[in-house]
């Protein structure tokens, strides 16, 4: 990779993919890891709960992290522990069996990413407005080819009948590598506590860490909040819930529900790929109510359409919908390049609560009203982040070229 700003940007888009390559070489080996442990369905439910506390620990850690030893350091800090204790995921199942040692070593694992996935997206705000082009909508997709990669990797792995120990500590390795690498050209700021001239300057992490605070009292940051709220809700809604509202609700076989959620993660990853160009053309207030206005329709003709082909249009859409709001929050957020870490992780930990209590919320409702009547809830929640949609303004754009 080149130096400067295209070499910055290319080393976040590492970042990004190992990031993902990690996450779901975890995720595609749960069933192996679940086997080696001998657990039943809920204290697998259990395990993972770790996963989820270490990633807000991640969350709310990050801004310290940045500010007592800058960008670089802090990033590699981050995956070696997330890769430390993906290594020992697989040791703890595949050679010792200790379901409290994995569950530890989730804790890890979610810190550690949870962690980086603030620092990457400040780095990725910081190289977009460097470039003057959009590029976070991309960097994501660039994370969600790191999960294909990453689930491929795992369906092989568990294939050929590769021990989850070697399979999950390969990974952690090259991930932590690759970062090591890529960071070197990741450019040292002061600001963020990296030592320049050979001398090491840290800025008063205890004042950032009131700073930090501080965010949370800022209407702006509460109102991009309620955009990534919804369009993550729909977003992690849909990985846990839409197959099955297709069977249950739809009567379609399990074939066809796992069909239509692979047209929903492909509208997604278009939609990313996609979304830079048309956001340096339109904006981000513009692109941000169409995606609202597109996932309230597709939503609608989930829930209502009474034929198959229209379900599967109003799944592309719902996709199409939900595909930019939380990169374009991430970017929003950083705006304010003074505190963007702290912006940043406020915003992302809103993200991750969405992720979090949706999917279960979707369930207690569901269970009542059935799951094609709960998915009104994310109709609500999508419609109100178009609202909020101008709390997302750019501060400065640079006028695309034409």
């Amino acid at each position: 990779m080149s130096r400067g700003p295209v070499g910055w940007r290319n080393a976040i888009f590492v970042l990004f993919f190992v990031s993902g390559l990690s996450l779901a070489s975890w995720v595609s080996r749960i069933p192996t890891v679940r086997d080696g442990l001998a657990l039943r369905t809920d204290e697998v439910g259990l395990l993972i709960f770790g996963l989820s506390a270490g990633s807000i620990l991640g969350l709310v850690s990050a801004v310290w992290l940045l500010s007592a030893f800058g960008a670089r350091r802090a990033i590699v800090a981050s995956i070696a522990v997330s890769s430390t204790g993906l290594a020992l995921v697989g040791v703890a199942a595949s050679v010792w069996g200790s379901a409290p040692l994995a569950f530890t070593a989730l804790i890890l694992v979610g810190f550690g990413m949870g962690s980086t996935d603030v620092m990457m997206n400040v780095e990725g705000a910081a190289v977009e407005r460097e470039l003057g082009v959009t590029l976070m909508p991309l960097l994501h997709a660039c994370f969600s080819l790191g999960t294909v990669a990453g689930a491929l990797l795992g369906a092989a792995a568990a294939g050929l009948t590769v021990s989850v120990g070697w399979h999950l500590t390969g990974v952690a390795v090259l991930a932590l590598a690759a970062a090591a690498i890529a960071v070197r050209f990741v450019p040292l700021r002061p600001a963020l506590g990296d030592p320049t001239d050979h001398t090491l300057v840290r800025p008063n992490w205890a004042e950032r860490m009131r700073d930090s605070l501080a965010v949370w009292r800022d209407p702006s940051i509460l109102m991009i909040g309620v955009i990534v709220l919804g369009m993550t809700f729909a977003e992690g809604s849909a990985s846990d819930w839409l197959a099955l509202a297709v069977v249950d609700g739809r009567g379609q076989s399990d074939a066809t529900g796992a069909l239509v959620f692979g047209v929903f993660v492909s509208a997604m990853t278009v939609g990313r790929v996609a979304g830079g160009p048309v956001l340096d053309r339109f904006g981000r207030v513009p692109v941000l109510r169409a995606c609202s206005l597109l996932g309230v329709a597709g939503l609608l003709l989930v829930i209502l359409a009474p034929a198959v082909w229209l379900l599967v249009v109003g799944t592309v859409l719902w996709g199409l919908g939900a595909s930019l709001g939380f990169p374009v929050g991430m970017s929003a957020a950083a705006d304010d390049t003074a505190n963007a870490a702290a912006r940043v992780s406020a915003v992302a930990m809103i993200g991750y609560f969405a992720f979090l209590v949706g999917p279960p919320l979707l369930g207690l409702i569901g269970e009542q009203v059935g799951i094609l009547n709960a998915l009104f809830v994310i109709v609500v929640l999508m419609a109100l982040a178009g609202l909020a949609a101008p709390a997302a303004r750019e501060r400065t754009r640079t006028p695309a070229a034409g």
